[in-house]
């Protein structure tokens, strides 16, 4: 039996556009796509991330040496109260009447030497002058007189009241220069507690301020590592941008071939709709062996049943 088959088929450039489509969908889709060039990724840590959580790690504990250094400047400003309070007691032990014991604490230890050489050259200049009285009397004749005799006795009468006003005058001095350096020594003792109870004073003041600090650092600190921190996310986010940008650049790079063959396609199918079939052609192919059998047999039975 005859079998007429018919086609309409495209215009001959659609055609070969769909041929070159296909062949480019099959060569292009073999080609693996390296998915690697556009994974995503993570900007590292920045650097002023990593200084803000070192300084944030060992600024744990960092105003400790401050809270040390208050407590020893605490701790000698307690031993310097202690100095004072001695250096007042031994004030007070100075005030009120000198006794002979603090007196002679400051009596030079010379005074008696000098005293006593001063009064062995009086002794050497009485005898020198006794001696010239007598040999003026024996010059004179009248030695043994009782004029010569009372004017040695007045002479050496007032030697006596002279000496004794020399030694008295030597030691009088030597009070006054002991009653002195008396003064002289409460006075450097005032001063010495009051310059005493000044650095008392100068240290607790530069403990309080060492306190001032160990409060003062971790807020500092805080501040520093808040300002690292900000900044190098910014930083961080800036690199992380670029990273996307690039893996989003990639891809597109990547899947650029298959969009536009899908935009070719799309163009050719559209000309496809778009288009009706230029021409038409009938085909009737020859019958098979087992068409031809049957049509054999079929004509054969009616012969046959005709026949009959």
């Amino acid at each position: 039996m005859a079998i007429t088959e018919t086609r309409n088929l495209p215009a001959k450039f659609i055609e070969d556009l769909g041929k070159d489509y296909a062949k480019q969908l099959t060569a292009t889709t073999a080609i693996p796509v390296d998915t690697s060039k556009f994974a995503p990724q993570v900007a590292a840590q920045d650097a002023l991330q990593t200084q803000a959580a070192t300084l944030a790690g060992s600024g744990v504990g960092s105003f400790q040496p401050f809270i040390t250094a208050a407590q020893q400047q605490a701790t000698a400003a307690g031993q310097t109260v202690g100095d004072v309070g001695t250096t007042l007691s031994g004030i007070a032990g100075l005030t009120g009447a000198p006794t002979a014991a603090q007196t002679a604490a400051f009596t030079s230890p010379y005074q008696q030497q000098v005293i006593d050489t001063t009064l062995a050259e009086f002794d050497r200049q009485r005898a020198i002058n006794e001696q010239n009285i007598r040999d003026q009397a024996a010059a004179m004749g009248s030695l043994g007189a009782g004029r010569t005799g009372v004017q040695l006795s007045e002479f050496q009468a007032q030697s006596g009241r002279d000496r004794a006003a020399l030694e008295a005058q030597l030691r009088q001095q030597g009070f006054q220069q002991a009653q002195a350096a008396r003064q002289q020594d409460i006075q450097n003792r005032f001063g010495l507690g009051q310059a005493q109870s000044g650095l008392a004073q100068q240290q607790l003041g530069l403990g309080q301020f060492q306190t001032g600090l160990a409060a003062q650092v971790p807020t500092l600190q805080r501040a520093d590592i808040s300002t690292l921190g900000q900044v190098g996310a910014a930083q961080q986010a800036q690199r992380q941008a670029v990273l996307d940008a690039q893996r989003q650049a990639a891809r597109t790079a990547a899947y650029e071939p298959l969009e536009r063959l899908g935009f070719f396609g799309q163009g050719v199918t559209g000309l496809m709709g778009g288009y009706p079939g230029q021409y038409q052609f009938q085909a009737t192919p020859p019958a098979s062996p087992l068409q031809t059998a049957l049509g054999l047999g079929t004509g054969l039975a009616g012969i046959f049943g005709a026949l009959k």
